[in-house]
């Protein structure tokens, strides 16, 4: 909801002040009023009664107080004149059906952005002014439950088209067969050599260990996925319960991340063409490029010292760069001139390299802090306030050599225990089986899916740690708002996936691609920002499935205004008190399948 501005002088801005002070002033008259009227109805009592009617004063007051805030919000709406509780936004037109704010390569050439850095993230040449709601594609339908989704998709959903598929490559239509209006995704049979599975025994053969299922041994439980092509290895490394995220650049069509999202596994949009990746330094135990498209050697050697930056003490980067095989080829010397640059750069930033198999080379990160002033060429650390900050900051020409702090666990208990109590109000709403849909095939329960899940303030990782002890079988992006207690480098380090962001800007990703969205005081952190709630509320509507879910848990006051903007993105919305004694309420909201 935009804010309404008058001067401070004006007769208009005095009048309406003095009308809103009037209001308030006979809302509080009232609620005094009806708590004396309770109040004094309890004096007739005996004192056996007494000890009874004394805790209904209290719920009487609880309850007018509450509907005071809510009287005085749906009044304040009516004085401003704007009557939005009626007013929805407009659909958006067909254009805006995969909408991406802040990739807009054209708008970035004509600002003279180039080198690659016009596929770089842009948010100031991208804000639309027009406010509208995102519709699905006319052949979009609600993705398959995991873990069939996972490797059978509709053609609807991505951006992706027949044509597209029908003209790519022959390594494409190996990873993928077109069937009717499903893709369907070969996990054995993968680009990598004979299949992912043996591809990720070779790597762990070449780390040292027995089988792939060993990595937790090696201390790997998070890996970055670098251009992860159609999600194949990442899958098979959450089959392992290894979480792996993948980040992938912008495409216009056939996108990486989005069919990674679209098959239930972690993605987002992200490359450091010219800023670092929203991850605070020291975050995953392996990064992993097969194919991705990089130029390790460029810039100097600045995307190798990005991924140091990402890298823990002792993780591993692994680079896996097809050879092109025909003899004295200039691509054939270009690579190779690539990869013994790359072999140099690692040697002066402490990686040692630990074994090389066919097109595969694995570095380890040294978490000796002697080795880097052992080396007479070696890069400066970074200083600790460009450690602690790391959203879309410029690349920094320096090592990142701390040790992750040891408490882990500082308050997370409060939060798990606050999800769990009013978790089983959820249940009934989100988790349980729903009847058929007029005209939809009879489906195997539940009929909703959840397994895209966004905490849009994420804490300590309270609510993916409760989806785990509820054995759900669903993954949480832990969003850490930028501005706030860092808390992303502890939710990682629990093998979560987790980034930083902004909530002023859009996030890094393709519309509909999460099933269930959840917010824990987030509004009332963006209530001391300069940054729209409403387009807030839009951004969450483009990045939410039809009939997905969003969860919002905040004050009274901010769950009415809440409800007020759900109902303009034509959300179906209901409070719910937590019955625990404080001013929290819960807004629970689920997104209509607007068709076209």
């Amino acid at each position: 909801m935009r804010s309404v501005w008058f001067n401070k002088f004006s007769p208009v801005f005095g009048h309406r002040l003095r009308y809103n002070w009037f209001l308030l002033c006979l809302l509080s008259v009232i609620a005094l009023v009806a708590l004396l009227g309770s109040s004094s109805s309890s004096r007739g009592f005996d004192s056996s009664e007494a000890g009874t009617s004394l805790p209904n004063v209290y719920t009487n007051y609880r309850k007018l107080k509450d509907q005071a805030v809510v009287d005085y919000f749906d009044l304040r709406f009516l004085v401003a004149g704007t009557n939005v509780r009626q007013k929805e936004l407009p659909l958006c037109g067909k254009e805006r059906d995969n909408y991406v704010p802040c990739y807009n390569v054209s708008a970035n050439l004509l600002a003279g952005f180039k080198d690659g850095e016009e596929f770089d993230r842009h948010c100031q040449f991208s804000r639309s002014e027009d406010r509208c709601v995102v519709r699905p594609p006319k052949e979009y339908k609600i993705p398959l439950r995991y873990p069939a989704g996972r490797d059978v998709i509709w053609t609807g959903n991505v951006k992706i088209t027949k044509d597209q598929f029908l003209s790519s490559g022959s390594m494409t239509k190996r990873m993928m067969l077109l069937e009717e209006n499903q893709i369907a995704f070969h996990n054995d049979d993968g680009l990598i050599f004979d299949g992912v599975k043996d591809y990720a025994r070779q790597l762990a053969e070449m780390i040292g260990l027995g089988s792939d299922s060993d990595f937790p041994q090696a201390g790997v439980q998070t890996v970055l996925d670098i251009g992860c092509g159609f999600g194949t290895f990442g899958a098979h490394l959450l089959s392992l319960k290894l979480m792996t995220v993948c980040v992938a650049a912008y495409e216009v069509t056939g996108s990486q991340v989005q069919l990674a999202l679209e098959r239930g596994l972690p993605a987002m949009i992200g490359n450091f063409i010219s800023k670092q990746l929203p991850y605070p330094s020291l975050s995953f135990d392996m990064v992993h490029c097969a194919q991705c498209g990089i130029d390790w050697d460029g810039k100097d050697g600045m995307f190798i010292i990005e991924v140091d930056r990402v890298l823990k003490p002792g993780g591993f980067f692994v680079l896996t760069s097809p050879m092109i095989k025909t003899q004295g080829s200039l691509l054939t010397m270009m690579k190779g001139k690539m990869l013994t640059s790359v072999q140099d750069f690692t040697q002066r930033i402490c990686w040692s390299l630990l074994d090389q198999q066919d097109e595969t080379f694995i570095w380890q990160k040294t978490a000796d802090l002697r080795c880097y002033a052992s080396r007479k060429q070696g890069l400066p650390l970074c200083r600790e306030e460009h450690d602690s900050q790391s959203y879309y900051q410029p690349l920094r020409k320096c090592i990142s050599a701390g040790v992750q702090p040891a408490e882990f666990y500082e308050d997370r208990e409060y939060w798990k225990s606050a999800l769990r109590n009013y978790w089983s109000l959820l249940t009934p709403l989100i988790f349980s089986d729903h009847p058929k849909r007029p005209g939809d095939e009879d489906p195997l329960p539940p009929y909703n899916m959840l397994r895209n899940v966004m905490d849009m303030n994420a804490h300590y990782g309270g609510l993916n740690a409760a989806l785990m002890d509820g054995k759900k079988s669903a993954w949480v992006m832990n969003v850490v708002p930028a501005g706030i207690h860092n808390t992303l480098a502890l939710i990682l380090n629990e093998g979560f996936a987790g980034v930083l962001h902004d909530w002023c800007e859009p996030f890094p990703t393709y519309p509909r691609t999460y099933d269930m969205l959840h917010a824990n005081g987030l509004l009332s952190h963006l209530s001391s920002k300069r940054c729209s709630t409403m387009d807030l509320f839009l951004e969450m509507d483009r990045i939410l499935r039809p009939e997905g879910w969003a969860i919002l848990c905040d004050n009274v006051g901010a769950i009415e205004m809440a409800r007020t903007l759900a109902a303009q993105v034509r959300w179906e919305a209901r409070v719910i008190d937590p019955q625990n004694g404080s001013d929290q309420r819960l807004l629970v909201c689920q997104k209509p399948f607007l068709r076209k």
